[in-house]
């Protein structure tokens, strides 16, 4: 299955429903009761909508009865009951007719064979869209549930980009099945319910979906854990007695307090939610009596500006804790959420948390983007434009555009549905960007433009220079630099915090690598046909295009970029190419240079030409072997290894020689760029006393030796007189390593100090 949890369809009544014709025919017409009463329901609902919207939503519910006759859920229900709930669910945020008959019908391609044909010509593209939208791809195969589940989420995120309306039905799809999860089988509600929490509650919570965000929250901890659940559930009635005291109080405070300045204000108490209570108790580590003397209260005004003189009243009459102000009225959250908050110490010590706002500001935070539609003929539509996650809706259609593989899409938006909170940060010409907290330099530049991002060479926060891993906090001023040479760099990956960002990066580096693999193809077969006795063949010759040709015809219609790609990953060997060619060449004429074979013979193949450089700015892509990790200086050997490309090692390397051998096929002579450029990573070896502050000592010697410390891996048994630790660091060449071996030989602590490389397994 995909990523909407089964809603437990079964083709004939559940077991346990009675046998005889008499029983079956009471079951019916109590089954035909219920449908009924269901849809009267939903159709109450529907005031809203015109006449003519109305009837059309009827012809829905009939042909998603008939489509859907003879199945039933594991609750003993006609399945049809639930199409109509998910479509009541819609109706409450007054969704468009359209909308409400995909809802009708979200299941009728899955489940009853009914096709997208069918569905627009009856109903109209527009639905047709939306039901394909909702619809899962469990007619292709994938190669695992994860596959599969990335693949449907994809899919659903990319129709909902386009339509919002497809994620509107599917939460509450999502939210009903949740709903009625008990009835399904208990080996699912934990898979079930883990995936609610992951992706559908925080969707919700991006989109504004306040109410809906809470009850999934609830409905998903009560079916993960059950028993944490219901002591919980107890836990907290057994203090609303005392809470209801204290409520009464505060409020009854506070609407003095607004009388006295002749303020109109509705007072609602906000609940928190039990998992917002667990959640607190596990990551705050609190008890359960702290976390249930907070007391939260929401505070309705009339206009905008009731909401500012609304904070003063309040601070006249509980006082304020310093620095919990927060204006998410001037600053919106990304969903589109205005209030002012504050908290405060209200009666006996308690913590008052107060959130302030305008009746159209508490809908959108109980509703977030489906206010459009509860607002249609109001004065929403502006501020929803620029608020309602308009921009996040589109920044998935670009990591889609930058990312091929469905997992990394999937891994890239989860990290965009969990921005713990988020951080303002303004452009030089002080325009606000909301990022999520832990966002870096290159997030902001990403968030302003793609370009932006992809040339950054500097930048400057608050006027001070600072390194693009800056993670950034509230109210800094960012100024990019870029230059036209700057490219993104695989380092980046490991810090920035933005979906866009990693995938904007990904694929900058994937074309980059593609390039490169390409140049080093070129340069192995060129290297090659030198080898072979040929020189350089023009690109734009007819010899050339004719060899290509047939190169093509060889390798099954591959392209000449294909081609080299291949030779650079080494899954084809130049030199085998080239004696496949041998013989078209001597058709074509063109016969092995006496001159450069001999050349070649009186060098061993060696000369300049034939060798490849690596670890300069221009060099050939490389990956540097993890058993020996060469830096400049080192003598080394290139293995080009199916899949993987060229592989470097230092000539010495045991573990390379044991793996690949002396194969001349795969063995490339490599040598060092003349100006390597960045650092090198490479791993040593320490012996340090165990003794307090031998490891202090021997990281401040590292970083007197202007070396910075990449990885510590150390044992985990500590009575020993000697602890060894191994390092990854990064050095600039040999000879900056041997200086920091040098170095810390002379440290008091440290006893032995040497670079590792690993040993061949026998």
């Amino acid at each position: 299955m995909g990523m909407t949890p089964e809603s437990h369809v079964v083709s004939e009544p559940p077991p346990g429903s009675a046998a005889s014709p008499d029983d079956r025919a009471a079951q019916t017409a109590e089954h035909a009761v219920m449908v009924q009463r269901a849809f009267d329901q939903f159709f109450r609902a529907l005031a809203y909508l015109k006449e003519a919207d109305r009837e059309r939503v009827a012809a829905a519910y009939a042909f998603a009865r008939r489509a859907h006759e003879g199945q039933y859920r594991n609750s003993g229900e006609p399945y049809i009951t639930h199409p109509i709930a998910v479509a009541e669910l819609c109706a409450h945020w007054h969704l468009d007719a359209p909308a409400l008959i995909a809802a009708l019908m979200h299941d009728a391609m899955e489940d009853c064979g009914v096709n997208k044909q069918d569905i627009a010509k009856d109903f109209g593209a527009d639905v047709a869209e939306l039901v394909d939208g909702l619809t899962k791809l469990e007619k292709l195969q994938f190669h695992s549930r994860e596959e599969n589940q990335a693949q449907s989420f994809r899919k659903m995120l990319l129709a909902m980009a386009k339509d919002v309306r497809v994620i509107l039905i599917k939460l509450a799809d999502r939210t009903h099945n949740m709903r009625t999860l008990s009835s399904a089988p208990r080996s699912k509600w934990s898979r079930i319910s883990r995936e609610t929490l992951e992706i559908y509650v925080p969707i919700a919570d991006r989109l504004g979906l306040n109410a809906t965000f809470r009850e999934l929250q609830e409905l998903a901890f009560s079916h993960l854990y059950p028993w944490r659940y219901e002591t919980l559930s107890k836990a907290v009635a057994r203090v609303k007695g005392r809470r209801r005291t204290m409520s009464e109080r505060i409020q009854a405070e506070v609407g003095r307090a607004f009388s006295t300045f002749q303020m109109k204000v509705q007072l609602i108490e906000r609940e928190q939610s039990l998992y917002k209570i667990y959640r607190q108790m596990i990551d705050k580590q609190l008890s359960f009596a702290k976390v249930s003397d907070i007391f939260g209260l929401q505070i309705i005004c009339e206009k905008v500006i009731d909401c500012y003189t609304g904070i003063g009243v309040l601070h006249q009459t509980y006082r304020p804790a310093p620095g919990t102000f927060k204006d998410f009225i001037a600053n919106p959250k990304p969903n589109g959420y205005q209030s002012l908050h504050t908290d405060m110490v209200g009666p006996s010590g308690v913590d008052v948390q107060a959130e302030i706002r305008t009746e159209i500001m508490h809908v959108v935070a109980e509703t977030g983007i489906a206010a459009h539609w509860l607002y249609q003929s109001g004065g929403l539509d502006g501020m929803l434009a620029d608020n309602l996650n308009g921009r996040w809706l589109k920044s998935l259609l670009e990591i889609e555009n930058d990312t091929d593989d469905a997992s990394e899409f999937l891994n890239d938006v989860k990290v965009d549905l969990h921005p713990d909170t988020s951080v303002y940060v303004f452009t030089p010409k002080n325009q606000i960007l909301t990022l999520p907290k832990g966002s870096t330099v290159v997030d902001f530049a990403y968030a302003i433009h793609s370009n932006v991002g992809d040339h950054i060479a500097a930048a400057q926060v608050n006027g001070v220079p600072v390194s693009l891993r800056t993670v950034l906090k509230n109210s800094d001023t960012v100024e990019i630099l870029t230059a036209e040479d700057a490219r993104p760099h695989p380092g980046w990956l490991e810090f920035v915090k933005t979906g866009r960002a990693r995938s904007k990066i990904r694929s900058q580096l994937k074309n980059a690598d593609q390039r490169e693999t390409v140049e080093l193809g070129e340069r192995l077969l060129i290297q090659a046909l030198r080898v072979a006795g040929y020189g350089d063949i023009p690109a734009d010759s007819t010899l050339a295009e004719t060899i290509w040709t047939h190169l093509a015809v060889l390798h099954h219609g591959s392209t000449r970029e294909q081609i080299l790609q291949d030779i650079g990953h080494g899954r084809l060997i130049a030199g085998e190419l080239v004696a496949q060619l041998g013989q078209l060449l001597q058709q074509a004429g063109l016969k092995p240079d006496a001159l450069v074979l001999s050349r070649q013979r009186l060098t061993g193949g060696s000369q300049p030409a034939a060798v490849l450089a690596v670890g300069g700015a221009d060099s050939a892509p490389v990956r540097y072997g993890h058993c020996c990790r060469p830096v400049p200086g080192d003598a080394i050997t290139g293995y080009l290894v199916s899949g993987r490309g060229l592989e470097v090692h230092r000539s010495e390397c045991l573990v390379a020689q044991k793996r690949y051998g002396k194969n001349p096929s795969i063995m490339l002579p490599v040598e060092w760029a003349e100006e390597p450029v960045s650092e090198f990573e490479t791993t040593i070896l320490l012996h340090l006393r165990n003794a307090k502050g031998a490891l202090a000592e021997a990281s401040v010697v590292i970083a007197q030796s202007e070396v910075n410390i990449l990885r510590i891996d150390m044992p985990e048994e500590g009575r020993l007189e000697t602890i060894e630790i191994r390092m990854n660091v990064l050095v600039r060449n040999l000879e900056h390593l041997e200086a920091l071996l040098k170095n810390l030989r002379r440290a008091r602590a440290v006893l032995r100090a040497s670079r590792f490389m690993a040993e061949a397994a026998s």
